[in-house]
This record gives C-alpha cells, structure tokens and sequence, in this order.
C-alpha cells in the first residue's frame, strides 16, 4: 500500500466521506483549525467501521468532533469560517484558542528542558534521574493524528512551543556529564517518520561515543497502529529493521514503545507481520496508551487488547490517565471510575499480561497511580502511589488523597486526613522556585504545574 496522507486541505476527498452531510463536515473542518488533523489510508480503509463511524473509536480517534471544542470555542472558529475570513485571521484566533488549552502541560516547557555548557538543550527533556527524552528534528510529525494527544502543539505551527533539536553531539555531550542516565526517549512527534538514513544518523553518534552508562534506546511510535507498513514494504523498511539490529548488537537494550489504543489496531495482518519483522531484530515491544472516553473506557477493551498484545509477543507496559491539554473534557473520565475500568480488566487476565502498570498519571511531580480506593479511620480515601517521580526518594511511597468522585486529575485532589499538603510538595515547591507564603497563591501556581 502506497501511504496517503489526508488533511484539512483535501479531506472531502476521502471516499467514505461523500456520504456526510454537510454540517458534519463543516464540524470536522472547524475542529480542525484547532487541533491539528492528520488521517492516511491504512487507517481509512483497514481500521474504521464506516457503517458505525458515529461510535467507532478509531474514527474518533483520527477525526475532529463538534465536542473536542467548548461551544464558545467551536463558534469563534465557525463564525470567522462562515464570514469568509481569511486564513491569517483564523490562524491568529485559533492560536489564541490553543492557549487555553494548556499546551504544554505537567511543565514540559518550564521545568523538563535540560542546560549543556550553559545553554538550553533544545530538543530535549529530562525530567527523570535515569531518562531523558530526544526529540530529533525531523521527526516532528507523524502517519496520523490522534485527536488526544498531549503534544498537539508540535503540529499546529507555534514554533515556540516545539521540542526538536539537531544538535546531536550536545546531545552526546549531555550525556558525557550525566553518568546517572541510563536510558535515551527517542520520541516526537513519531521519530520512525524518519527515513532509515536520518535514524542511523542519530544512532551512529550515539552508538560511536560509547557510553557505558547508557543502557537502553527507546522509541516512543505510534507506528504499528498507524502505518506498520514501515516495517513491513516501504522501501527502506529493512534499512530500518537493520538500525534496530545495529542497536541489538552494540549489547544495547531497544525498547519499542508502541503505543495501541485500541484491540482493531492489532488486527489486520500487515501489523502482524511488522510486530513479527520488529521482534526479530532483538527489539522488545512495550505497549502503552491513556484510557479515554469514546475510545477505549471500558474494562473488556483493555483485558482483549492486554491479551492480543501478549498473544502477539509484547509486553503491556503502561495505562495512563490522559493529560489535561487539548480536548481534556471529552476523552476525561473520573479517576475512581479509571481504577474501576483497569481494576475490572486486571481481573481478566493471566498473570502474564500482568506486566501493565496504571491507571497513572504523568503530572508534574511523576507519575502518580491510583493504587485504589479504601477507608481508612472511617475516612474514604485514595491510594496513591509514584510509579516514577522527580525525586527519587518519593518512587514507591505511597499516599492518600481525599475521596473526589469527580476528580479527573492530580490537581484536583486535596490530602486526606485534614493535611495541609501532600509528603512531596515542600520540595516539589522548592524545585519550582514557588516561595510565596500565600498558600492561595501557591495553590493557584502549583495547579497551574500539574
């Protein structure tokens, strides 16, 4: 199959579409000049039920809904779309929109950016003791946008908002100074849009400067879901199967982080043959995805789709809590009923899909799990846990939030036990350089962090 992009500007081409009323169209077109709209082929023609697309999560997933914008937001698009106003004009109002969408959240662009040699290393977060995450330039894109995504400014124009660097050898140089990182995030965007070239190039550096501390590469991808024909009939795909076996060799670790939403992903049987293709270069898949509505909020999805992935030969990693930036409000769910749905689906499967961690958020301070709910000296209270954390003391030291019903995000817990604040959050104050005394003030900048 020949890779077929389709966006805003020719997605009224797509076949499927030629039955869609005109008002459904429009939402997508409004929506669109929002959060940024990338759809191909593959996923058009092998992955969405165009008989069901209303409630098909796949096509949620890929395509704008009238819901992903506040009313407010979805009419100041569709008034200055209908008035004819040009395209300047509704790029500076959609920027204007996207700033209230928390672009950047749980600090990426404040705290994660690392310094080399006393300047920004751009393209680079390192939030983490022992990971640090390497955007590479031309891997800022993808096969297709999901409509969740946390880094949706990546792709919508605001520069200043980018992660992505070239500068490999500061890279390098960072990591000559930093003995304590064990493990490189090469992420994006989706790095595998990169040709086997340009991969090889960052690899090459890294493999040739020789650093015995650093132990294992990762590729955070959304590829097999998207486009698995990357390894399977593009025309470098064995130049990039060969970079992975490179990796293998050189005695490094090659952690695929593959990122599946949903059990129609792993489906067809191209994705079965590049997972097959990827495994046999030594690589380990690890999969992980946040738990959203619309799309995967339900226990049976996740047990299906844990047992696929183990059936298949990966590993089933991670389930986050989706972050709150973007259309936060329409995939949200309430985190008592995201433990319920992890919980119920843990309870469906062998032990060995039992590799999965979560449901956890990746907030500011770490990322934090909901261990479960319990009752403790009469009051009902959540159990927390950090499953990674921006001091290494807190991993593993559980702790308790006051029952919400309604909370959706760490920033909207309060301590339980009438405490005043949460074990880590002196520190995590002092690492933020947030010293006023006014506790309204600093509640007001510390959720404004998470």
């Amino acid at each position: 199959m020949n890779y077929q992009t389709f966006t805003l500007r020719n997605f009224r081409d797509i076949p499927q579409l030629k039955s869609f009323t005109e008002g459904e169209l429009f939402d997508i077109e409004v929506v669109g000049n929002i959060l940024p709209f990338k759809t191909n082929n593959y996923i058009i023609d092998e992955l969405i039920d165009w008989d069901n697309y209303a409630d098909d999560p796949m096509f949620c997933l890929n395509f704008p809904q009238r819901d992903m914008l506040s009313p407010e937001h979805f009419e100041a698009i569709a008034e200055l779309i209908r008035s004819g106003a040009d395209k300047g004009e509704i790029s500076k109002k959609a920027n204007e929109i996207r700033a209230d969408l928390n672009p950047h959240p749980a600090g990426q662009l404040e705290y994660n950016v690392p310094e080399y040699q006393g300047e920004i290393l751009q393209g680079a977060q390192h939030k983490y003791r022992e990971t640090i995450l390497f955007f590479p330039k031309q891997g800022q894109t993808c096969h297709a946008y999901c409509t969740f995504c946390f880094r949706w400014p990546q792709f919508t124009g605001l520069s200043d908002l980018k992660f992505a660097t070239k500068q490999t050898d500061h890279l390098v140089g960072y990591l000559r100074e930093h003995p304590e990182i064990t493990d490189l995030l090469i992420t994006g965007g989706d790095p595998m849009v990169m040709n086997a070239k340009n991969f090889s190039v960052y690899i090459d550096a890294l493999l040739e400067a020789d650093l015995p501390h650093l132990k294992n590469i990762r590729i955070g991808t959304k590829t097999l879901a998207f486009w698995p024909y990357r390894y399977v009939t593009d025309p470098d795909a064995d130049d990039m199967l060969n970079v992975f076996r490179k990796i293998v060799d050189h005695g490094m670790h090659l952690a695929f982080m593959a990122h599946v939403s949903h059990p129609v992903e792993l489906s067809t049987d191209v994705v079965k043959k590049a997972i097959a293709n990827i495994r046999a270069t030594g690589a380990q898949i690890r999969t992980q995805s946040p738990i959203m509505n619309h799309i995967n909020a339900d226990p049976h999805v996740w047990s299906d789709m844990w047992t696929k992935q183990v059936q298949l030969g990966m590993v089933p990693y991670y389930m986050f809590i989706a972050r709150d930036t973007g259309a936060k409000d329409y995939f949200s769910i309430p985190l008592v009923d995201t433990w319920k749905i992890f919980r119920q689906a843990y309870t469906e499967v062998s032990g060995i899909c039992r590799t999965v961690r979560g449901p956890s958020m990746s907030a500011n301070p770490g990322k934090v799990q909901i261990v479960g709910v319990s009752e403790i000296n009469g009051e009902k209270v959540f159990v927390l846990n950090f499953l990674q954390a921006r001091k290494k003391e807190w991993v593993g030291h559980p702790f308790f939030a006051a029952y919400d019903e309604h909370a959706e995000w760490l920033s909207d817990l309060r301590p339980a036990f009438g405490e005043s604040e949460f074990f880590y959050t002196a520190e995590f104050r002092k690492m933020l350089n947030i010293n006023d005394d006014s506790m309204g003030i600093f509640a007001e900048e510390l959720r404004k962090c998470y």
